[in-house]
C-alpha cells in the first residue's frame, strides 16, 4: 500500500514509511520522513552517509535478546564494532486504526530467522498545539509485549562496553542541519551536559538546510529511560531504553512508552520551548 501521511488541518507533515526495502544490515523498521514544520520544513534525515542505518524518526535498538534491531555494526565487549550476521526486521503486521491524523497498528521485532521476539501495539497522532500557530505535536504510545515464555532484555552499545555515553537505542530522531544544532533543557546546555540526563524534556534548535529555522522539543522518558543526544558528530535525540543498563521486559508483560515531539518553525528560546513542552 501508499505509505500513508500524517496532517494537521490538512497540512501533511510527515510521511510514515511501512515496509522500506532496505539491506537487513540497516535495521529495516517503520520510521517517519520527511517530517516537516507546518511551513513546510524538513526537519528529519534518513539513510545518511555518515549513519546509513538512521531513518527519520523511529524506534530502534541495537540488542534485542541478541539481535540487532538498530542497523549497522553491533558493539561487542571486548572487540568493538562488528559486523555481525545479527539483524532482524521490526515489521507491521496490520492496521487498528488508519486517519489522516492516527496511525494505529500492530508490529512485531523480529530476529535474523523471522522469529517473534516482542509485538508492539503503536499509536502515532498529529495534532495542533493551542496557542501555538507554528507548531504541531506528534505522539507516539507504543507497546512492547514479551513472549509468554520468555523474558526479553534490551541493551545498548552502552550496556555492551562501550565508553562515552553511548547508550543510545528506543525513539530516535535522526535531525537535519546545515550546522551543529543547540541542545538545551530547562536548565543544561550543550551535548556534554544534556546527554544522559533525565530532565523532563529536551529542545533541538537548527537551521534546516532547506527551509528555515526549527526547533523540536522532546518529552516524555519512561522510567529508567534517559536521553541520549548528538550535535557534533551528527544531530540527534532518543529516548534511550538502556543507557547505561540493560532493561528487561518480562516474559508475558509489557512495557508502554509515550513521546511526544513539538515540532516548531523558527529557533525558540527557552522559555517557549518550555511552554510548548507543558502543552
Amino acid at each position: 500500500m501508499t505509505d500513508p501521511q500524517l496532517s494537521v488541518d490538512g497540512t501533511p507533515v510527515a510521511r510514515y514509511v511501512l515496509a522500506p526495502d532496505l539491506d537487513v544490515r540497516h535495521g529495516p523498521r517503520p520510521y517517519l520522513h520527511p517530517v516537516r514544520t507546518l511551513a513546510g520544513t524538513p526537519v528529519t534525515d534518513a539513510l545518511p552517509a555518515d549513519h546509513v542505518w538512521h531513518l527519520g524518526a523511529s524506534l530502534a535498538v541495537q540488542d534485542v535478546a541478541g539481535t540487532n534491531l538498530w542497523g549497522g555494526r553491533t558493539y561487542v565487549r571486548g572487540t568493538g564494532y562488528t559486523w555481525r550476521a545479527d539483524h532482524g526486521r521490526i515489521v507491521h503486521v496490520g492496521w487498528e486504526d488508519l486517519a489522516t491524523d492516527r496511525l494505529d497498528h500492530r508490529l512485531h521485532w523480529c530476529d535474523p530467522a523471522g522469529r517473534v521476539l516482542l509485538t508492539e501495539r503503536r499509536v502515532l497522532a498529529a495534532s495542533a498545539v493551542p496557542g501555538h500557530d507554528g507548531a504541531w505535536r506528534l505522539d507516539l504510545t507504543s507497546t512492547l509485549t514479551a513472549p509468554a515464555d520468555r523474558d526479553i532484555t534490551l541493551g545498548s552499545p552502552a550496556t555492551n562496553g562501550r565508553p562515552g555515553g553511548a547508550g543510545y537505542g528506543g525513539f530516535f530522531w535522526r535531525a537535519v542541519a546545515a550546522e551543529p544544532p543547540e541542545i538545551l533543557t530547562a536548565r543544561l546546555t550543550g551535548e556534554e551536559q544534556v546527554n544522559g540526563c533525565a530532565e523532563p524534556w529536551v529542545a533541538m534548535r537548527a537551521q534546516a538546510p532547506e527551509g528555515g529555522g526549527y526547533t523540536l522539543v522532546f518529552s516524555g522518558l519512561g522510567d529508567g529511560d534517559r536521553w541520549f543526544v548528538r550535535t557534533a558528530m551528527y544531530p540527534g535525540v532518543c529516548v534511550a531504553f538502556a543507557f547505561e543498563r540493560t532493561l528487561t521486559i518480562p516474559a508475558g508483560t509489557s512495557r508502554r512508552g509515550h513521546h511526544r515531539v513539538a515540532v516548531a518553525d523558527g529557533q525558540l528560546d527557552r522559555e517557549t520551548a518550555a511552554a510548548l513542552a507543558e502543552h
